[in-house]
């Protein structure tokens, strides 16, 4: 009995990882296509925009996407697979044998959480990496393509502290701010800081231990502002640490963001969008685990009684509900109005005990 079991659960299992295989296939090009698309009527008008680097920003741009669609490559994959047992009476004869549907919708949700964990730990820091190095494609291909935003800085040591703002970065040029300024800040005997000098320059560049500034006017209160070509202000940052201070959290791998959240606290800025992303990649494996459950048992429901398809509509709807009231507490995460930990693990958990919900309501009738 127990390996009659087992071998079912290995097919239902099979059924499943290809169902969810060939929709990650399917969604994969769709993505490819539109990204393609959209790139080539951004880039297309430029005579030195080859056809090759479309492609390769196409590709690097891909993995973001696909990552971010995953919650729906297993709700359909999953529903797919369900749906194709169903028609094929297979669901009825385990039924028949006395076994009940939780034992069969567990490894759908299983393999769901188990991928879950891949994507965090795998896919995840590939995504990063490719945006990363989409945008520095990008921005050697057109330097205007990238939106200017406002970007803060912060450094210091025992002695003094500099906050550092800029109207933009230069994202193909590594670490290079564009309209900066720099205030500067003594600490005296109490710690308290004091203001000592402003410097704003066109341009500045972080290099190993310093900035290096570029047309830059240095104002100290009570004398005349300097004017230099090129300035030198030593620097605590690194290239790294530099990055992740205004990098978006998406271009931020899973392993590398418990570091960027505690240098960035360091460094006095708000870590409330970062923690959100570290607990919302956390809760991803419970979230493919919910909607593979919720696709399964809105399945379940015997083709010769009528109204599968219809039932299974409302599963796709359910799910696009609870993806989207993801997204709404995630919105309301970044503004502060919801803890991280609470706008991150409540959208998955709500989405889990709807599916037990809908279990317990087609077993016990």
């Amino acid at each position: 009995m127990r390996t009659r079991l087992l071998r079912i659960e290995r097919y239902v299992l099979t059924n499943t990882l290809f169902a969810v295989a060939a929709t990650t296939a399917i969604i994969g090009a769709i993505v490819l296509l539109i990204n393609f698309v959209e790139l080539s009527r951004n880039f297309g008008g430029r005579t030195d925009a080859s056809f090759l680097e479309v492609a390769s920003l196409t590709l690097l741009k891909t993995p973001l996407v696909i990552l971010t669609l995953l919650p729906f490559v297993f709700l359909f994959g999953t529903l797919a697979a369900f749906i194709s047992l169903n028609r094929r009476s297979e669901l009825i004869a385990m039924r028949a044998a006395g076994v009940s549907a939780g034992r069969f919708i567990l490894p759908a949700a299983i393999s769901a959480a188990v991928l879950g964990i891949a994507a965090v730990t795998v896919l995840n820091p590939v995504a990063a990496a490719s945006e990363a190095a989409f945008e520095r494609l990008r921005g050697q291909i057109n330097p205007d393509a990238a939106e200017p935003r406002r970007v803060w800085l912060r450094q210091g040591d025992g002695r003094t502290q500099v906050i550092i703002g800029a109207a933009s970065t230069s994202p193909a040029q590594g670490v290079r701010l564009n309209g900066v300024s720099m205030f500067i800040f003594l600490l005296d005997q109490d710690d308290q800081p004091v203001f000592a000098r402003r410097i704003e320059a066109e341009h500045a560049r972080l290099l190993p231990g310093y900035w290096l500034l570029t047309r830059a006017r240095e104002a100290t209160p009570g004398r005349a502002a300097l004017r230099y070509e090129t300035l030198s202000i030593p620097s605590t940052l690194d290239v790294k640490s530099a990055l992740e201070k205004f990098a978006s959290p998406q271009s931020i791998s899973f392993w590398s963001l418990p570091g960027a959240i505690r240098r960035i606290s360091e460094a006095g800025f708000s870590t409330t969008t970062y923690r959100l992303r570290l607990h919302q990649l956390l809760a991803t494996p419970l979230l493919f685990a919910a909607m593979a459950f919720l696709a399964a048992v809105f399945s379940l429901k015997l083709m010769r009684l009528g109204g599968l398809f219809r039932l299974a509509g409302v599963g796709v709807a359910v799910g696009f509900l609870f993806f989207f009231f993801d997204q709404l507490c995630g919105s309301l995460g970044k503004a502060g109005i919801l803890p991280p930990f609470v706008a991150a693990w409540v959208p998955p958990l709500l989405a889990l005990l709807s599916g037990f919900t809908v279990l317990f309501y087609t077993e016990d009738g």
